[in-house]
């Protein structure tokens, strides 16, 4: 009896591809940081942050604190949806990471859509601010779309 196509496709456990297993811990290392962030945040409060953008206002504005736009942008319901969308985030890098790690073709799918889809702003942000940081940042898409492509690819 014949396994399945879209079985025999994937890997025997424990030779799975370094290249995948680099990129799901890369994965991994951003949900585990989006979910401590979001954390942070919503530890810290809308007051708290309140605080801290006047502050950083007045030392880039040069005058005393006060109540500027980003101040009055920053509230408890505001706090708890950022919050909220980057716990999402972590949840979804985690769960990508999973995947990866595990060699599921979703996994490769999803990794490889969501990190194309930054690249035509990382190629902006390049053109318009050109530095290390900027080529750095689309190197690293590029080349996990390339390894995600290329296991995309060996699938077929």
């Amino acid at each position: 009896m014949h396994a399945p196509a879209d079985l025999a496709a994937l890997p025997a456990p424990g030779n799975t591809d370094p290249a995948l297993r680099a990129v799901a811990l890369f994965e991994a290392a951003k949900g585990v940081v989006s979910l401590v962030g979001a954390g942070a945040l919503a530890f810290a409060g809308a007051a708290r942050l309140q605080l801290w953008a006047g502050m950083l206002l007045a030392r880039i504005q040069g005058h005393a604190p006060g109540t500027g736009w980003l101040q009055r942008m920053i509230s408890a319901d505001s706090v708890r949806l950022v919050a909220l969308a980057i716990a999402a985030y972590g949840l979804l890098r985690l769960v990508e990471a999973w995947g990866l790690w595990r060699a599921r073709a979703w996994a490769s799918w999803l990794g490889c859509v969501s990190a194309a889809l930054y690249l035509p702003f990382e190629v902006h942000a390049l053109v318009r601010h050109p530095g290390w940081i900027a080529a750095t940042v689309l190197a690293i898409n590029l080349v996990i779309v390339a390894i995600l492509g290329r296991d995309l690819l060996r699938r077929r």
